[in-house]
């Protein structure tokens, strides 16, 4: 079978989780600083927080830019739920904007119009979630523009997206907005088994982040109330979580993110041969903005209209070849439906999704593998 994504784990990677094991410290030890380091300087941001999944970094960021009780959060039908879900586990509202048909990302201009009729209704958004689809950049420059103009603070949903890179950035340093969120799940660019980073250039926004992950607690002397009581004492000054990133992730990370840029090399050069391939079938492939690099997490391709998705993608399977979608539309969802969402609220994204296919694409596929997808699938059109 030839899955839709796939890690990459060296004998090096083994090795590394292996000297963890090894160790006195299978969590709280020196591999996550260590890897929270390697990620600013990988992305060029002042503070990176890692935690368990990518998941929890969005609930946290959440908390971080103080979503609560009846705040709006606006992000992208186009995308895997968590980055809706956030904001529910906050206690807020949540509500999308519609992406251009075309890439899969917010569409700046519907954000324009949404935005202005928001304010009218008194009902802007506290925070905006962009999502970066197939690790191709949003508009960003555009995005922020809009959420400074309304007040809006920004949170980049990059779980796709780590080693690209958009106008003379890359992908995390947070030069369009508050935060940026990356995700470790094995079929990302670089895989920590699961586990997520946020970063920011903001201190205080990295404090809190760092605070809420561990339950809320702090053992810094000058935070405490009472620094005198001794160097077993802790003090909890947040209502927190166990969101904490393992020792064994970290290690993993540290010794993934050395390859990270071949890797996204490595998708690019395939990226461009299905380019090429696909081109000749006049199928259209969702690429990146001209002036963004891309982390290609996905191979994503929009089916003609009178093809049948379905047959195309039940006839992949069958022949071992494991194409996916990505996404069905968050607010089509049953959960979301009950909220009041309905068919045909996002009309962008529902056409997205009803023509989407996701083809194979990690560093390990090979030229005959991927000849014989390109194959396959040109036999079906």
């Amino acid at each position: 079978m030839i899955p839709y994504g796939r890690q990459n784990i060296s004998a090096e990677d083994i090795a590394a989780v292996t000297a963890v094991l090894q160790s006195d410290c299978l969590t709280q030890g020196p591999q996550v600083p260590l890897f929270e380091q390697k990620i600013c300087e990988f992305t060029s941001a002042k503070y990176a927080v890692a935690a368990n999944s990518a998941t929890s970094m969005l609930h946290l960021a959440c908390l971080a830019l103080g979503v609560g009780d009846g705040d709006y959060v606006w992000t992208s039908p186009i995308t895997f739920v968590a980055s809706a879900n956030c904001a529910l586990y906050c206690g807020g509202k949540i509500d999308f904007v519609d992406v251009d048909r075309h890439t899969g990302n917010m569409c700046p201009k519907a954000l324009q119009s949404k935005l202005k009729q928001a304010k009218a209704q008194n009902r802007l958004p506290k925070v905006l979630i962009p999502v970066h689809m197939a690790g191709h950049s949003c508009d960003m420059q555009a995005i922020w523009q809009l959420a400074q103009a309304y007040g809006v603070r920004v949170i980049e949903d990059a779980s796709h997206g780590i080693g690209g890179s958009y106008l003379d950035s890359k992908i995390g340093a947070c030069k369009y907005s508050d935060i940026t969120i990356f995700s470790f799940h094995p079929v990302k660019i670089i895989t920590t088994a699961e586990g997520g980073v946020a970063t920011t250039n903001n201190p205080d926004l990295a404090e809190s982040m760092q605070l809420l992950r561990s339950h809320g607690i702090t053992k810094t002397p000058e935070k405490m109330l009472r620094p005198e009581e001794g160097d077993w004492y802790y003090e909890q000054h947040e209502l927190g979580f166990n969101y904490r990133m393992t020792e064994l992730q970290a290690a993993l990370g540290n010794s993934q993110i050395k390859r990270l840029s071949s890797f996204v090399e490595q998708r690019n050069k395939l990226a461009a041969a299905y380019l090429i391939e696909l081109a000749k079938l006049n199928i259209t492939c969702v690429v990146p903005l001209d002036n963004s690099y891309s982390a290609y997490h996905l191979m994503i391709v929009v089916l003609p209209e009178h093809i049948d998705r379905k047959a195309v993608f039940d006839a992949m399977r069958a022949a071992n070849i494991f194409v996916h979608v990505h996404y069905f539309p968050v607010h089509l969802q049953p959960y979301y439906l009950n909220k009041g969402f309905a068919e045909h609220d996002f009309p962008e994204a529902e056409y997205f999704y009803q023509h989407c296919l996701t083809l194979p694409l990690y560093p390990d596929l090979t030229e005959q593998e991927q000849g014989y997808i390109l194959d396959t699938l040109t036999g079906l059109l």
